[in-house]
């Protein structure tokens, strides 16, 4: 995993969840992890990783992510072993 990857992930781990993670970096996380994102309707993105799917929203007008949404994927990281 390369430097920007590794920040990207102690971001999203941070406590409390910070709202200046940039989406573009999560979704390259994502890949970097081997996911498959796909571009859905709209601004949804789809994400099948862990053998799951997840759908997000990719944030506008702004590039960086709620907090919501970065605490859902450190869950979703917790539930399957991913950690900074």
């Amino acid at each position: 995993m390369t430097r920007k990857h590794r920040k990207t992930l102690e971001l999203i781990f941070a406590y409390p969840p910070g709202a200046k993670v940039k989406w573009r970096d999560i979704e390259a996380l994502f890949r970097e992890l081997g996911a498959e994102v796909t571009q859905r309707e709209g601004s949804r993105v789809g994400v099948r990783l862990f053998g799951e799917r997840r759908v997000f929203h990719r944030p506008h007008p702004s590039p960086d992510a709620d907090k919501g949404a970065v605490a859902s994927i450190r869950k979703w990281f917790e539930k399957n072993g991913v950690k900074p």
